[in-house]
C-alpha cells in the first residue's frame, strides 16, 4: 500500500525532518505534526491508513491520541515510535490498542518493514473477501481479512494483531501452544518485550470473547496458551 496517508506525530524537528523524508521517498504520503493539540485536530477531521505517534508531546500527549484514534477507527494500524522504552511504556501503549512499540533510536529500515507488514494486513482485496469462509468460534463467527468478530448483533472490532493472533490460536484449537512458536509466528521474533506484548494481547482477546463462557484462553503453566472452545 504504497501511497498511503500516514499521520506522523514528532516534536523533535530534525528526527521527523529525516524520518518523514525517508518516508517519503518509501512512496508514502506523510502528513506530520508536533503537538498533541494540531494532531487531535488532524484525527477528529481526517482519515488516515496509518498512524505514528510519539507519547511525550507538547500539549497532548500520544497516548491520550491513541486513545481518541481508537474512538474513532478500531481497526486502523497504531505505531508508538518514542524515548520512553520501559516495560510499562510498552505495556500501556498495547493496552490502549496500539499494534507495536517501537523505541528511539530505531532504524528507517525497521520502521518501513513494521509500516508494510501492517499496511498489508489492513487492506482487505474484495475477490479474497468473496472467497473467505468466515470461521466459528462458540458463538461467535471471526472474520480475519474484516477484522470482525460477531456475536449475534454484537460486532467487535480486532486490531490486526488481535486478529493475527486470534486466526493463529484458532488454527491450534484444543492444543497446547508454546510462547515462542506464538510469538516467532505473530510477532516474527520471541524477544522480552515482544514476550510481555503477548500477554496484553491475551488479555485484550479474553475480554472481547467473554460474553461466551464457552470459550475461553487457559494460560498453561511455563508453556504457554491454549484455546478451548467447550460449544
Amino acid at each position: 500500500m504504497r501511497n498511503a496517508r500516514i499521520l506522523y506525530v514528532e516534536d523533535d524537528l530534525t528526527l521527523s525532518f529525516v524520518t518523514r523524508d525517508n518516508l517519503e521517498r518509501a512512496g508514502y504520503t506523510i502528513d506530520s505534526c508536533e503537538d498533541g493539540i494540531t494532531a487531535y485536530e488532524k484525527i477528529a477531521n481526517g482519515n488516515y491508513d496509518l498512524y505514528i505517534l510519539d507519547v511525550m508531546l507538547p500539549k497532548i500527549d500520544g497516548f491520550t491520541l491513541a486513545r481518541k484514534i481508537r474512538e474513532k477507527d478500531e481497526a486502523v494500524p497504531i505505531l508508538f515510535l518514542s524515548a520512553k522504552s520501559t516495560r510499562d511504556d510498552k505495556i500501556y501503549g498495547l493496552q490502549l490498542g496500539a499494534d507495536d512499540y517501537i523505541t528511539k533510536p530505531f532504524s528507517i529500515e525497521e520502521l518501513i518493514l513494521k509500516i508494510e507488514v501492517f499496511l498489508k494486513r489492513s487492506s482487505i482485496d474484495p475477490s479474497r473477501m468473496q472467497k473467505e469462509s468466515v470461521l466459528r468460534i462458540g458463538n461467535f463467527m471471526f472474520s480475519k481479512l474484516e477484522l470482525k468478530l460477531i456475536n449475534g448483533n454484537e460486532i467487535q472490532s480486532l486490531t490486526h494483531r488481535e486478529a493475527e493472533l486470534l486466526s493463529f490460536l484458532l488454527a491450534h484449537s484444543g492444543n497446547i501452544l508454546k510462547r515462542e512458536d506464538i510469538l516467532n509466528k505473530v510477532w516474527g521474533n520471541d524477544h522480552f518485550f515482544s514476550s510481555r506484548s503477548l500477554d496484553v494481547f491475551i488479555s485484550r482477546l479474553r475480554k472481547l470473547l467473554r460474553s461466551d463462557t464457552g470459550v475461553k484462553i487457559e494460560n498453561v503453566h511455563n508453556i504457554g496458551y491454549r484455546l478451548v472452545i467447550n460449544n
